[in-house]
This record gives structure tokens, sequence and C-alpha cells, in this order.
């Protein structure tokens, strides 16, 4: 391989890899938040204690999500400067602002809501943690609107003198429809994925009965949070569908592999066959799905991929504007099963939980086994999602403006780019057994005792105790 499919790896290695932490932290953010204001109202033992336990969970995966993004950061200087020297006017600018804005906001006051247990009154203690989740809602959508632009470029000029985009209008930027659908999806599948860990730590006390009165109310919040959380994936991408298949038609033909203009378009569920159009053994269809999705009509029409990959020739010159389809193929499916799993196993939790019991009777035992493993399907899901979001724009890295080939580091040789991506991966496989490490034995000790560091009463509150 040479630095470009080199570089491509390095990428989408350290992107998949980062955003296993981010949708824990989005979500379990304001979970934490929202058991501590059940205990402020409350002062019921059970929410404190399921407010340090979660807490602590949340902390260690932002740290580590922390420590990877930075290197996220590093490689657009690295392995893709062509790409940074030609849009950085642009892309940087949402970039800039989350760093000096939303991570400085949730960064110091998860520091004052780390620190400040007895130490500050309930209530501005209380209002640190969400302040800290806002901070993290606010970096994802500023990271969101750099990546929306990358997808569709909009308020920007280019400066015929430098041959560099340069931005005119940071409004369309942060607002554009773009940015708006894709925040809405990446928030609700962050809810999906921490109701998920609860319902994974929570399955795991529970199938022994231990902790039950602090962890049988985290897991029905679990079982809630993944099933409303999960509806609104399904609505949220709805919409970002449409607006993708407008905006870039191309990867909503790579997604069913139409090759051919259709009016209405079926929806594969499974395929046989290379995918290639021409030689398809067996496919069960649903009629009209695809047309729905992609028009919000059942008899709507779809380009297919030669009809687009004619249109893209004449319009931008010649070349092969075709994703690679098998991938895009199947991610996609990969998204939307594995998402919705969940979602179908939050209604059967709910169920077998309802009147303030746990499940028990014929089968527990199993039910706990693949409650355990719920967390891995959403993130599956999201990683699905970001392979088919990325993989699906090629060959553009901002699309319609620079093509992939056109935006990597030209001075960083193969050489270079394959020993930091064997070092990455190597110090990535360390870092993930530091953090199921952590995480188990956090999980293992379970909610700390009602009797250890209670915070003090809300007479306390109109005094600030600082401890030195």
């Amino acid at each position: 391989m040479d630095a470009l499919d080199l570089a491509r790896w390095q990428f989408g290695i350290v992107t998949v890899y980062h955003f296993l932490f981010v949708p824990i932290t989005i979500g379990l953010s304001a979970l934490v938040a929202g058991l501590q204001t059940a205990w402020f109202r409350t002062r019921k033992d059970t929410y404190l204690r399921a407010t340090k336990f979660w807490g602590k969970l949340f902390l260690i995966n932002f740290a580590m999500g922390v420590v990877t993004g930075i290197v996220q950061e590093f490689q657009f200087g690295m392995n893709w400067s062509d790409y940074s020297r030609y849009v950085g006017d642009v892309f940087g600018a949402p970039l800039a602002i989350e760093g000096l804005l939303a991570f400085f906001l949730e960064s110091t006051f998860l520091g004052l809501w780390i620190f400040g247990w007895e130490r500050l009154p309930n209530r501005i203690h209380l209002a640190c943690i969400w302040l800290a989740s806002i901070g993290t809602m606010l970096s994802a959508y500023f990271i969101l609107a750099a990546n929306s632009w990358m997808q569709h470029p909009v308020g920007y000029r280019i400066n015929p003198v430098t041959n560099r985009a340069e931005l005119t209008d940071i409004g369309k930027v942060l607002t554009q429809t773009t940015t708006l659908v894709t925040f809405a999806h990446t928030i609700t599948a962050a809810f999906v994925t921490a109701g998920a860990l609860m319902l994974t730590v929570s399955a795991w006390h529970l199938a022994r009965r231990r902790h039950v009165d602090v962890l049988r109310p985290s897991f029905r919040l679990g079982l809630w949070v993944v099933l409303v959380a999960g509806l609104l994936v399904a609505v949220t991408g709805d919409l970002q569908a449409r607006v993708m298949t407008r905006q870039q038609p191309m990867k909503m033909a790579a997604a069913e592999a139409l090759y051919d203009t259709s009016s209405p378009a079926s929806f594969s569920l499974f395929t046989i066959g290379s995918l290639d159009g021409t030689s398809e053994v067996w496919s069960l269809r649903v009629p009209g799905v695809l047309s729905f999705m992609a028009t919000g009509s059942p008899s709507g029409t779809v380009e297919g991929v030669d009809d687009l990959q004619a249109a893209y020739q004449a319009r931008y010159g010649p070349g092969d504007y075709r994703p690679y389809i098998p991938l895009a193929y199947w991610s996609f499916r990969l998204m939307i099963g594995l998402g919705m799993l969940p979602v179908a196993w939050a209604l059967l939790g709910l169920w077998r939980s309802r009147r303030g019991r746990l499940p028990d009777g014929r089968g527990v035992q199993w039910f706990w086994r693949c409650t355990m493993l719920a967390v891995a399907f959403p993130l599956l899901a999201n990683s699905f999602g970001w392979i088919f979001t990325e993989l699906g724009r090629q060959p553009w890295v901002v699309f319609g403006l620079l093509h992939t080939a056109d935006g990597v580091s030209p001075t960083v040789g193969a050489g270079s780019v394959a020993a930091s991506l064997v070092t990455l991966s190597a110090v990535y496989t360390v870092l993930a057994i530091v953090e199921v490490g952590l995480l188990v034995r956090a999980v293992k000790a379970g909610p700390p005792d009602p009797a250890v560091d209670r915070p003090p009463s809300d007479e306390d509150d109109t005094v600030l105790t600082f401890a030195y």
C-alpha cells in the first residue's frame, strides 16, 4: 500500500477507536446529572450511590476519550497537510470554537464536580455536572459541524490567488441542515449507547442479586433510555437519509447497490451475490422502502450508481466517483440492524421487569446473559455508521471540492505512515486493556456504601467550604 492507503487506514482506525468512547461520554454525563438531580430533590441514598457509581464509569471513559481524541487532531497536520492547507480556514473554525469554548466548559466544570464533593454547596455542585454535560454536547456539535462541512461545504469561497478555501459565513457552517440532522442523530445514538451500558452493568449485578436497591432503578432507567432514544434514532436517521440523498445521491445508491435509477425503489434486507449489479443470486426485498428513505414517498425516484457516475464525470471530469459499494452496502445494514436490536430488547426488558419486580422465571439466565451484551450492539452500530458516512463520500475528502488523494501530505512517505500506524495500533491496544481493566474493577466494586462520603445536607448549602 502507498502513503495514501496507509493514511486512510490510520485515520479510520483512530476515528473508530475514538468514537467508542464519545457516545458513552455524551450520554452517561447527562444520565449521571439526572441521577444527581434525583438525589438533590429526594435525598435518597439510592440516587446518591447510583450517581457516584455511574459517575466513576463516566470519568474513566471520559479520560480515555480525551487521550484518543488528541491523536486524531494531530493527523490533520501530519498525514493530511494538503487538506489542512486547502480548507483549514473553514474546517479549523468550528474545531477552534470547540477547543476554546466547549471543551474548556466541559473540562473546567467536570474538574469542579470531581473535586467538589463535600466542598461545594449541593446546588452549585449539581450545576457543575449539568454544565459539564452541556459542554460534552457542545463539543460534539462543533466537531459534527466541521464534519458536516466536509459532507456538504457551505459558507466559503475559493481565493483565486492562493487557491485556498476561505470562510465567508460561519453561521452557515454551524447551522446548515446537514449539521442539525447529524447532531440530532448522533446525540440520540449516544443515549442509546449509554443506556445500553447501564443495562450491561446492571444485569451483571442483578443476575447475582447484588446491589438490587441501586441497580434495579438504574436497570429500568437504562431500559427507558434505550427505548425512547432508539425510537428517536430511527426518526432522526430517516431525516438524515433524505438530506444525504439530496446532497450525496451516490451514497444512497451505494447503500443499496442500486445501479439503475428506479421508481419506486425497493430495499434489500439481505443479498447474496457480488453487489456489482450483474451477479445477484438472491435478495430479500421490501418494496418501496428505499424510495421512502430517500424521498419520503414510497413511489419516489432514486438515482442509480451508473447514472450518477455519468453525471459526475460530466460535472467534475474523468474519474471513478463510486465508493467501495460492498462495504457501503453492508455497513448501512449493520448500522440499522445492530442499532435497533437494543430497542427490541428494551421492550422485552420493560415487560419482564414491570410492577417493581426483577426478571424471573423461565429463561431468566439467558435473559441476563444476553442483556450483559447489550452495550456491544450500539457500539458496533455507531462504528458501522461512521464507516458508511465516511466511506460513502469517497473519492471526496470534501464532497465536490477536494479529492481524498489530493489531501494527503506530499512529503510523508509510506514508511513513516506505516511506522505510526503500527505504533498507534500497539498503543491503542494497551489503552484498551487499561480501559477494560479499570471498568471491570469499578463495575465489580459496585456502588459505594451509603455511609461513605455522604455530602452535607441542605442546611450547609449556604456556605462554601473548601478543603485544602
